[in-house]
């Protein structure tokens, strides 16, 4: 059940990627542009327990999480309104992060953000029982993703600079998607990149 789970910005392994976590050299930061003092405003089309948008939102973006488990998305708010409780560098961080529930395929046009995160539910990483354990309870409560190709497609349509889709290393690509534009590689981990706006 997703109330097994819990959302914590403040301690635990979202603490310690905010302590020590390497900051905009992390490969999240790079794919998603946080590059030449570049700090571009993101949304997280699928965002989960809200880890990889507080990361972005502790490199100073400004990050909407959409969520549409209503269970998940209660666990976020939970967790966010923590956040705010503990006072510090947690509250000013969550302060720009705003949470919205709901189908992102239709939040999307709406926003225009110049990244979308794209993390489609896939098989749990990892070989942690911890990482397994949360992997399942996030599953149950949010499901597959079997419209992740139409997600992909909503946010290529709303992103005014890049898509950046979250994907295990060694999976196939989605069907129906272009090549990305580039990738990059982490330990477990791929962040295709789709550009939809190139600088002149």
């Amino acid at each position: 059940m997703a109330r097994d789970l819990i959302v914590d910005f403040v301690g635990g392994p979202v603490g310690h990627r905010y302590r020590f976590g390497g900051g905009r050299g992390q490969a999240l930061p790079r794919a998603a542009g946080f590059v030449r003092g570049q700090t571009p405003s993101v949304v997280d089309a699928t965002a989960g327990l809200g880890r990889d948008a507080f990361l972005l939102a502790s490199l100073g973006a400004e990050v909407v999480l959409i969520e549409r488990s209503p269970e998940v998305a209660a666990l976020l708010e939970e967790g966010l309104a923590r956040a705010r409780e503990a006072g510090g560098p947690q509250a000013e961080i969550v302060g720009r992060m705003r949470l919205l529930v709901g189908d992102s395929r239709k939040l999307l046009p709406g926003l225009h953000p110049e990244v979308v995160l794209v993390d489609p539910m896939h098989p749990p990483r990892g070989n942690s029982a911890l990482v397994k354990q949360e992997m399942r309870l996030l599953r149950a409560a949010v499901g597959d993703d079997p419209d992740a190709g139409e997600l992909m497609q909503a946010a290529l349509a709303a992103a005014g600079n890049r898509v950046v889709l979250k994907w295990p290393i060694h999976a196939a690509p989605l069907a129906t998607l272009p090549p990305p534009s580039h990738s990059i590689i982490g330990k477990s981990t791929r962040y295709d990149v789709f550009m939809t706006h190139q600088p002149a």
